[in-house]
């Protein structure tokens, strides 16, 4: 997970050297996203029949494609290659690296193997723009360094994956995830779905221009500063769930949401105030109220869903996730290239900010008819 967002804080540099526009920043970086979906949903539950291993490995060897086609890049076509096929890695090895954490947990809890995923996960994510930033910054071969540390990381990491006991295999064959939705769990989905696309839609946007948001408004052009500024919101997001953990969907949705919305009003309001402390301020509130809007969708959507169905409701509620990631910032960067990005980014909190107050009032609404 570090690798992918390695490129977050590189992405203005990119757009200077090779000559795109904010439109083409944002259709590279969602074309991960176009690509692990159809990846989660056909290769992923590949690991069932031929064993985690032997999907898991083959993925590392994808991703450092990925990282070595960054490393390489000549042109903006490179990008494009090097997302695509992160987008394929990570689609066909996130199911199988979580049920094998699952199978292996020495307890068979299964909580906490998937406390232990959801840490590693998110500490990769913050991680890949921080380190990603600081070796840009302050080290030879800005562009390139990065991707090649990775790929020393990723030699432990396929040796753990050749190693790895052989789990998972069953008799039942290969068949393609479908997404589906009983009609007893639509409206939990519905609820928890769109709150759960907006908290996405904004880490989408933070993933890509907020680090130029951050050189327009410290009229700096140090690059650890927007890696470190997506790193915190991450964190944020990812200590709001651990505190949030055992909390009931309604109560995580009444704090996370009023959150977010809180958080997006100051994004907006620091770019025409120009502050880079209430930038950072608007950062850490977002990253908690996404935080706590992500994990109250998710359980609300966990826990209406039948037990043997739950895999498939699950796997459509990731593709709302990650089309709010992809989506909704290519609209941001089209609205950029023509009004400018401060304007760009007002005009989406406005939106986002508006449409999470929707969604609150839908949950109250609903609160009120069960009662």
């Amino acid at each position: 997970m570090t690798g992918t967002n390695l490129p977050t804080p590189l992405y203005r540099a990119y757009e200077a050297r090779f000559g795109f526009s904010p439109l083409t920043l944002t259709l590279i970086f969602a074309a991960y996203v176009f690509v692990l979906i159809p990846s989660l949903l056909m290769v992923g539950p590949l690991s069932d029949a031929v064993g985690r291993r032997r999907v898991l490995l083959p993925s590392v060897g994808v991703a450092a494609l990925g990282s070595l086609a960054f490393a390489l890049a000549g042109g903006t076509g490179w990008l494009f290659a090097a997302r695509l096929l992160q987008g394929l890695a990570v689609g066909a090895a996130s199911g199988a690296l979580t049920a094998a954490l699952t199978e292996l947990e020495p307890r068979g809890d299964r909580r906490r193997a998937a406390l232990v995923s959801t840490v590693a996960s998110v500490g990769g994510l913050a991680l890949g723009p921080l380190l990603a930033g600081f070796l840009a910054q302050y080290a030879p071969a800005p562009r390139v360094l990065p991707f090649v540390v990775e790929l020393v990381l990723l030699v432990p990491a396929a040796l753990a994956m050749a190693t790895l006991p052989a789990t998972g295999t069953t008799s039942a064959g290969w068949r393609p995830r479908r997404p589906q939705l009983p009609a007893a769990v639509r409206p939990a989905f519905a609820t928890g779905g769109m709150a759960s696309f907006l908290a996405f839609a904004v880490v989408g946007l933070f993933l890509t221009l907020v680090p130029t948001y951050v050189t327009a408004l410290s009229h700096s052009g140090n690059l650890l500063v927007g890696g470190a500024a997506v790193a915190l919101m991450l964190t944020c997001s990812a200590l709001a769930q651990l505190a949030g953990y055992g909390r009931t969907p309604h109560q995580l949705a009444v704090a996370g949401l009023p959150l977010l919305t809180v958080g997006l009003v100051l994004l907006a309001v620091s770019g025409s105030v120009s502050s880079l402390p209430l930038l950072l301020a608007a950062t850490a509130v977002a990253g908690v109220g996404q935080g706590l809007t992500f994990l109250g969708g998710l359980t609300a959507v966990n826990h209406a869903a039948p037990e043997g169905r739950r895999a498939d409701v699950l796997s459509s509620f990731y593709v709302v996730i990650y089309l709010g990631v992809g989506l909704p910032v290519v609209g941001v960067g089209f609205l950029t290239t023509e009004v400018g990005l401060l304007v760009a980014v007002r005009y989406f909190a406005a939106t986002v900010a508006a449409l999470c107050l929707v969604v609150l009032a839908v949950l109250a609404a609903n609160r009120d008819r069960a009662r």
